[in-house]
């Protein structure tokens, strides 16, 4: 339950950081209805609703003109929450992974000069 906590926390942590422009934070109030009824309209579509497609995918690419269009004003276009939630999560599973595979046997890591020159001999 801690590391859940701790998450959230860090994730919060990374929006908060990344939307601090006034700007920003104006153009992503705009988009974010847009976002939320633009994934609802093509997945209704795709539940066999009586939903536009094309609206849907035009208020969705709307939507992210107007968040990457943000990022771009305060700067962070390669630092935009998608790229960071996606990083962090990335992380947490190499970490996951890695904690799972330190139980077993022990496994000697050369440097990459190291393990070809360990070929040749």
């Amino acid at each position: 339950m801690h590391i859940v906590y701790s998450s959230v926390q860090t994730i919060l942590k990374i929006i908060k950081n990344t939307h601090r422009h006034p700007v920003n934070q104006a153009l992503h109030s705009i988009g974010a209805p847009f976002y939320g009824i633009g994934l609802a309209m093509i997945v209704g579509h795709l539940a066999r609703m009586q939903t536009d497609p094309y609206v849907g995918s035009a208020m969705f690419f709307s939507a992210m003109a107007l968040f990457v269009l943000g990022h771009k004003i305060e700067g962070n276009i390669r630092s935009m929450a998608p790229v960071l939630l996606f990083r962090f999560l990335l992380a947490q599973v190499l970490l996951l992974s890695r904690s799972r595979r330190g139980r077993g046997r022990k496994v000697t890591r050369y440097p990459f000069a190291k393990r070809v020159h360990l070929l040749r001999t």
